[in-house]
């Protein structure tokens, strides 16, 4: 079973100005839609992808519900839905159960562009909500290059607080948190309902190496799940990049070792993170 838990169906009218008064700028090149026909040429090996869009109020980005559900009905790839929200509106548990309602099993959150606390007990009762239904939260964790971003709201420390006040929500911070990848696996070792995705780490290849070597000497590698992050990567560039890490050698260090990446590509993810039907 090969699972892809970090994918978009992003287009260019959910990013209202961001992409390409922020974000353009730094990555360069003309944006490109994801189609179900790219998405399914991307993701053809893959046994189930988790597929979300974006929400940031505060910046214009917003993915609506019911395209990723549609998005979803239309690619042949065996796919998951999750939800993009921010609560920082008002009406946000509403919008959750709507989702829901649509058949979208998890939540994905951007609070460095959203510009919302994760911390702050105003979200309790969002909180509690996504409990009860079932819901796991995938964090964006990590830098951005846009420059309204909030870094401060983007540190993997803060969802141990989350994570003390609602231990039984499910929750996967993605990318390790980079570059803050020693605070995002301190928190994977403390919170047992607390995973990361790996997704893009192969792309700062020190930083990547860093982060599963120390991944095996806290013992959390199991907690690590595979994502691409398409379509900045598709799948096959993302198991190749974390084959590259587990060939680097440096002298007497320890290093990532061969299994430890199998590991997490083959790593089932529905099932750890309450997904399996």
């Amino acid at each position: 079973m090969f699972i892809d838990v970090h994918t978009h169906c992003l287009v260019g009218s959910h990013w209202g100005h961001e992409w390409e008064t922020n974000w353009e700028p730094v990555y360069g090149g003309s944006w490109k839609d994801v189609t179900p026909a790219t998405y399914d040429e991307a993701m053809h090996g893959v046994d189930l992808a988790i597929v979300f869009g974006m929400r940031a109020t505060a910046v214009g980005v917003n993915t609506p519900h019911d395209y990723v559900a549609n998005f979803c009905a239309q690619v042949r790839t065996p796919t998951i839905g999750f939800m993009a929200l921010d609560p920082s509106d008002e009406d946000v548990i509403a919008e959750m159960e709507y989702a829901h309602s649509l058949g979208l099993r998890g939540i994905k959150l951007y609070p460095v562009l959203a510009g919302f606390d994760p911390t702050s007990p105003r979200h309790d009762p969002f909180y509690r909500r996504a409990t009860e239904l079932k819901l796991p939260l995938l964090w964006h964790m990590g830098t951005t290059p846009s420059p309204v971003g909030h870094l401060q709201y983007t540190q993997p420390l803060l969802i141990d607080e989350v994570a003390r006040r609602h231990p039984d929500l499910v929750q996967i911070l993605a990318h390790i948190g980079h570059p803050w990848q020693r605070e995002t696996l301190m928190v994977l070792r403390k919170h047992r309902n607390v995973f990361s995705d790996v997704s893009g780490v192969w792309s700062r290849p020190f930083d990547g190496y860093a982060a599963l070597v120390r991944a095996q000497e806290w013992d959390v590698v199991d907690k690590l799940l595979f994502g691409s992050d398409f379509p900045l990567w598709t799948p096959d560039e993302g198991i190749a990049g974390l084959r590259e890490l587990a060939s680097l050698r440096s002298g007497t260090l320890p290093y990532v070792r061969s299994e430890t990446v199998e590991r997490i590509i083959e790593a089932d993810s529905a099932v750890l993170l309450g997904l399996r039907a």
